[in-house]
């Protein structure tokens, strides 16, 4: 998506906020011995609070209105009788639109005390985020994202999930253009323009660069063991630096 009004700028700041707030509050919730299932019931609350709609359920059919996934597990967790643990590492990924306009954003953390190494995991995600975010510029190749990324990466020995992108956003899920790597993909030719619309989400690894889908048909894991920590926000490229919805 392109925007070109100030009503898209102001429906997708909108969903932004409501998306970011329900991430937060889950975030706030999310203590020793609660379930994922309990921490999903708080999200469809704050939809329904709020008047928007879970992207995934509505449009996909997802067994949640949040994908929370626990420790081996990446992305696309599926809430349910799951019992959080202290020093589990989790990630809430919160996607969601109303009147028409999308937004989506996550994040990696650790419950209360936990291993120093999953806490040094999710910080360096959070750096590494920033040092792709300082390439959204217009006129930019969107391939300098993935390459900032992956070099911030391996400088802090960590490797990037390469099989899991971003996308573009704003009046779908998953707008143009359909891959944001986050690694350097020297065929992709596209350029970052004013106004752009896209949700931006490295997935910073211990060690795996694939995940593979499980059984259940939507959870995504890696096949060795690796933690995985993840930073997700919707960002509008502008000349006067990148606009984060989901702040």
């Amino acid at each position: 998506m392109i925007v070109r009004t100030e009503e898209d700028l102001i429906g997708l700041k909108e969903i932004g906020k409501i998306v970011a707030g329900i991430r937060d509050e889950m975030v706030r919730a999310t203590v020793p011995g609660i379930t994922t299932k309990q921490l999903d019931n708080l999200a469809k609350d704050l939809f329904e609070k709020h008047g928007a709609v879970s992207a995934p359920l509505d449009l996909y059919g997802f067994p949640g209105y949040t994908c929370i996934s626990v420790n081996e597990e990446v992305a696309h967790g599926i809430p349910g009788e799951r019992v959080i643990a202290e020093g589990d590492l989790v990630n809430i990924d919160v996607s969601g639109s109303k009147n028409d306009y999308f937004a989506d954003t996550g994040i990696s953390f650790v419950v209360g005390k936990g291993d120093q190494k999953l806490v040094e995991l999710c910080a360096a995600a959070r750096e590494i985020f920033e040092e792709g975010l300082k390439k959204f510029k217009p006129g930019t190749k969107l391939n300098n994202v993935g390459r900032a990324v992956e070099n911030s990466a391996r400088e802090r020995g960590y490797n990037i999930i390469k099989n899991l992108t971003g996308h573009g956003i704003g009046w779908s899920l998953r707008d143009e253009p359909d891959f944001v790597h986050n690694h350097y993909e020297p065929h992709d030719r596209t350029l970052l323009v004013e106004g752009l619309v896209l949700a931006f989400e490295p997935f910073v690894s211990t060690k795996a660069e694939e995940a593979y889908e499980m059984e259940d048909g939507w959870t995504l894991a890696t096949n060795d063991g690796s933690y995985v920590a993840q930073i997700e926000h919707t960002i509008i490229v502008t000349k006067n630096g990148p606009v984060i919805t989901t702040a």
